[in-house]
C-alpha cells in the first residue's frame, strides 16, 4: 500500500512539473502544444528540408555529367569525322 502511495505520489509530481512548464512556456495557451512536439516537428522539418537539398544537388551534379559527357563525345565525333578518308572515288 505504502508503494502505491508513492507512485502515486511520483506521477502527481510529475503531472504537476509539466503543467507549470506549459504555463511557463505558452501561458494561456498552454494546452495548444507541448514544447517536446514542437521541437520535434522542427526536427523533422529539419530533415526533410535537408533530404530535398541533397535530392537536388544530386540531380543537378547528374545533369551536368551528363552534359559534359556529350559534349565530348560530339567532340570525338567530329574530330573523327574530319580525319576519315573521303569515300568519294577518285577521278581516273
Amino acid at each position: 500500500m505504502a508503494r502505491d502511495d508513492d507512485s502515486q505520489l511520483l506521477e502527481s509530481v510529475a503531472v504537476r512539473r509539466r503543467r507549470m512548464r506549459d504555463a511557463l512556456l505558452f501561458g494561456v495557451q498552454r494546452g495548444r502544444r507541448t514544447a517536446d512536439e514542437r521541437l520535434g516537428k522542427v526536427f523533422a522539418g529539419i530533415a526533410i528540408t535537408a533530404v530535398l537539398c541533397a535530392g537536388c544537388v544530386g540531380w543537378s551534379f547528374l545533369q551536368h555529367t551528363l552534359a559534359k559527357q556529350k559534349v565530348e563525345q560530339d567532340k570525338q565525333q567530329h574530330q573523327v569525322q574530319q580525319y576519315e578518308p573521303s569515300t568519294k572515288p577518285a577521278k581516273p
